[in-house]
């Protein structure tokens, strides 16, 4: 069975896994490569919790490619291109492409809760992750990961990663602080059936004040369902 949903930012489809992987490197390839191996075509938006502010998205799979559309002014195309190691995060707007430099990866997109280090992907390209455990997530056995942030750009110094076991795709994601404080929370919230498929219908994105636990925003990523592009 294949699990589509979209996590870190992700936001992405998953393909079952074809054996068992064995090491933390193993598994982390497994959800690198089950990234750029998609060709979905999925309208849905972004909502923000507090104001019910909505943000219109097509989000497209293709090519190694996966795109983001948002498509209010002022129109903004995201694309993030898997054929690079790392990853390679591009913008364009008011009709100039450019790369997304590393100092402008904590800003938000479109004033929501995710910024473009979370569509960048480029936690899963860190070194070295480390497996902490098994636990079990909605019933579901998973892996749990642990990235370190090996520089100091980007607004997260560590990932902690929930990889189901069955599927290979990581359904929750952690995002912590220099002082080990939990900054950021991604979980996939609901799925639906799609010609026999699970696919992502709701994402829960959240920010947290790392000094009381307590969430400052909040933001959903809602999906139709998907077509062929």
């Amino acid at each position: 069975m294949k699990f589509i949903f979209l996590a870190a930012l992700l936001f992405t489809p998953f393909l079952l896994a074809a054996e068992k992987p064995k090491t933390a490197e193993e598994i982390m390839h497994g959800v690198q490569q089950s990234y750029a191996q998609q060709n979905q075509k999925m309208q849905g938006e972004l909502r923000d919790d507090a104001t019910g502010r909505t943000e219109p998205l097509e989000l497209t799979l293709g090519n190694q490619v996966m795109g983001f559309l948002f498509t209010n002014p002022p129109v903004e195309r995201i694309r993030l291109d898997f054929s690079a190691t790392p990853a390679k995060l591009h913008q364009e707007r008011n009709g100039k492409s450019r790369q997304v430099p590393a100092s402008q990866m904590s800003n938000k997109v479109r004033g929501m809760d995710l910024n473009y280090e979370d569509l960048s992907l480029g936690f899963l390209y860190w070194p070295n992750p480390q497996i902490l455990k098994e636990e079990r997530l909605s019933l579901q056995k998973c892996w749990l990961l642990r990235v370190m942030n090996p520089g100091k750009d980007g607004p997260y110094h560590a990932v902690d990663i929930w990889v189901h076991q069955a599927s290979g795709g990581a359904a929750k994601m952690e995002a912590y602080d220099i002082s080990s404080k939990v900054i950021k929370r991604y979980e996939v919230v609901k799925i639906h059936k799609v010609n026999g498929t699970n696919a992502l219908k709701e994402l829960r994105v959240e920010t947290l004040d790392p000094a009381t636990g307590k969430t400052l925003g909040r933001t959903y990523m809602k999906m139709n369902t998907p077509a062929n592009p």
